[in-house]
């Protein structure tokens, strides 16, 4: 707008205006227009000193070609500037968020503690004025039992999907069960880890949940509960007309296996439903809140601000992607053996699946990563893992590069002896010191990595970094062929667009636990064009188009 742009010509091809020259040459002072005869009857050619008549053809051939090569010009003219200026004009049709309104936003360098543009940004799950209360357990049309499956996180998942369900059955929610087989080998129930009063009180408008059958109810049965497993990512549609009709006619029906089988795509009040349940409803019961939160503060009082990472670097993991990690034949042999347990899993090639990003980031190559983005080694890492696969050696090079390194083993102490033998329950203190730090790192796109990132986008687009392991990759594998400054400066360029801003979340991307858009609200903007938060005071991100301010000194 308001630069004066080059006009552009389109012409004919210097070689084709040549010909185009000889042969009206050639035409002029040749046979071209005369097909006379002789008196003897013979053809003659035409003469070089051509009539009036033929003159006057020349001279409209020529003006004729003048005004189509004119033509042709303005044509060019006009569609050339219309296409220099398409994606300007398609962007004033597009209705765009503040964070996109901010001039340059996407140029200005970011800074790795914080979003500045994270306080525009609110969690909104209220319901809709036009959706009903919940009918009366009485006036149900039965009961909907759940058995969750995997791990905490995604069992959290079946949960929340659980009340969505019931939801749309009009059915009365039984307090999902847990699962007590999957690899974790957890035989926790529901009230031994979430606070079950406040999740039945906190969802009594939107859905009726009991504890259990009512005896009476079952007694008076003649079949037991009927047990069904539904598709992932089932639509409303498909339960009510597959599940529905079968709760009516048993009055209870099960479902197995329950995670992910609702699908991604609903309707704005069914997905703040979704929020209000994950984000809300489902709490941790006080003596777990109250030693993760202890955590948090041992962490406070050591230093004003930490990052969280969840290196999800243990053996059933490292198995189930089908990459290789340098342990040679030992590695192959020992995680093959471990993805036998996976009868329906394809045969990976370790390099293909690198290059795709497909592999999670080694312990090591999480560390290079944050000094890249400009994190110093005085920086306090909380780091929440399971068995780490090659134990202390695998750790080793992280402590190096970040020696102020903690886990929960490291500050419960004897406090953390109660709950050694129950995985879901670790996972939930480790859950709870990963979502109060300044900074969340994931390292895969499992369960918890979701669920915590969405959560995280939810509380306020606190920072949480996703590597981008497709480009990465090929920076770690090069990193002996470049310097320094030159590595820091092409992983800070691979990051840009995975660290949690606000603009990452797009109508539509993945999953709703882990973008959950229709649940976040923006406030109004109050002449906060020159707030950009505290980024001038702390470490940022920049493209090479601004100033820098780091904290990392080179490593060798």
């Amino acid at each position: 707008m308001g630069v004066t742009r080059p006009l552009k010509f389109s012409a004919l091809n210097p070689n084709d205006a040549l010909l185009q020259q000889h042969q009206l040459h050639h035409c002029s002072n040749a046979s071209c227009s005369c097909n006379g005869k002789s008196r003897n009857g013979k053809h003659v050619l035409c003469k070089s000193s051509s009539t009036n008549s033929s003159h006057k053809r020349k001279i409209s051939l020529s003006v004729v070609c003048g005004f189509m090569l004119f033509g042709l010009g303005f044509i060019s003219l006009i569609t050339g500037h219309l296409a220099s200026d398409l994606e300007w004009y398609s962007q004033q049709l597009v209705k765009r968020s503040f964070y996109s309104k901010l001039e340059g936003s996407h140029r200005r360098p970011i800074d790795i503690w914080k979003s500045g543009y994270s306080k525009f940004y609110y969690g909104c799950s209220g319901r809709g004025g036009h959706f009903p209360s919940a009918i009366p357990e009485q006036s149900s049309n039965g009961y909907l039992l759940i058995a969750t499956s995997g791990g905490l996180n995604q069992q959290r998942t079946g949960i929340t999907d659980a009340v969505v369900v019931a939801r749309i059955l009009n059915a009365t929610l039984v307090v999902p069960e847990l699962d007590h087989h999957s690899y974790w080998k957890d035989d926790s129930d529901f009230v031994d880890i979430f606070d079950v009063d406040w999740f039945i009180s906190s969802l009594a408008k939107d859905v009726p949940i009991v504890r259990r059958v009512p005896d009476k109810f079952m007694r008076s049965m003649e079949k037991p509960p009927y047990t069904m497993r539904v598709p992932r990512k089932s639509e409303p549609e498909y339960y009510m007309e597959q599940v529905l009709p079968i709760l009516l006619r048993r009055s209870v029906v099960q479902l197995t296996k329950f995670d992910y089988r609702l699908s991604n795509d609903l309707d704005d009040e069914l997905q703040k439903l979704r929020c209000r349940v994950n984000f809300h409803a489902i709490r941790f019961i006080k003596p777990i809140e109250e030693l993760g939160q202890s955590l948090v503060m041992k962490m406070r009082k050591m230093a004003r601000r930490y990052i969280a990472v969840h290196l999800r670097f243990e053996p059933d993991m490292l198995a189930f992607s089908g990459c290789y990690f340098g342990g040679g034949d030992k590695e192959r042999f020992e995680l093959g053996e471990i993805r036998k347990r996976w009868a329906t899993l394809p045969d990976l090639r370790p390099e293909g699946e690198r290059r795709r990003g497909k592999c999670p980031l080694t312990p090591y190559e999480v560390g290079l990563m944050l000094r890249a983005l400009g994190f110093s080694n005085v920086t306090y890492l909380y780091v929440a893992s399971g068995e780490i696969y090659g134990g202390e050696s695998t750790l080793q090079p992280l402590r190096e590069l970040f020696p102020n390194f903690y886990t929960k083993e490291m500050l419960a102490n004897e406090h953390l002896k109660p709950y050694l033998p129950f995985s879901s329950r670790l996972a939930a203190l480790d859950y709870i010191v990963c979502d109060e730090s300044d900074v969340f790192v994931t390292n895969n796109n499992g369960n918890m990595a979701k669920i915590l990132a969405g959560r995280r986008r939810y509380m306020g687009h606190k920072r949480t970094i996703r590597p981008n392991a497709k480009k990465l990759s090929s920076l770690f594998m090069a990193r002996d062929h470049m310097d320094w400054d030159t590595f820091s400066k092409k992983v800070k360029s691979a990051q840009r667009g995975f660290m949690g801003e606000p603009d990452e979340m797009r109508p539509g991307r993945g999953e709703i636990h882990e973008y959950p858009y229709p649940c976040i609200c923006e406030k109004e903007a109050e002449d906060d064009d020159n707030d950009n938060g505290d980024a001038g005071n702390s470490s940022v991100i920049s493209d090479g188009s601004g100033p820098q301010k780091m904290g990392v000194s080179a490593i060798v």
